[in-house]
């Protein structure tokens, strides 16, 4: 019986004392002398102002749509991720003061209408 060694990109490694394929990956130093792997990417961080008009525009409305409306500038000058956050901070913070504005009105209006 004869074992026959399994064909390139099977999976599997080749019988010992076989000339593999491909040759093993050599790792490539990153400025500094450190292993590639070792050396992290730019980060590029998000600012918190995003997230503080989110938390604002489901308590102070208006506060949500200020700080939603800085940050989306900010985003746009610098290129920080966080676009998404302060959109949907500076939505809300519109929706909420318009349901508060609607709410205050029709409570005046019955008032009115109840008290004469």
């Amino acid at each position: 019986m004869s074992y026959d060694a399994p064909s390139v990109g099977s999976g599997f490694a080749p019988a010992p004392g076989t000339a593999s394929a491909a040759p093993a990956p050599q790792a490539t130093a990153a400025p500094g002398g450190l292993p590639a792997a070792a050396v992290a990417p730019a980060a590029n961080p998000s600012s918190p102002l995003p997230v503080i008009a989110l938390v604002c525009a489901f308590l102070l409305p208006l506060a949500g749509i200020v700080c939603g409306h800085i940050a989306l500038a900010q985003i746009k000058r610098d290129g920080r991720p966080g676009r998404g956050v302060a959109l949907a901070a500076v939505i809300l913070g519109y929706a909420f003061t318009a349901v508060w504005v609607i709410v205050m009105a029709l409570s005046l209006m019955i008032s009115f209408t109840v008290g004469s």
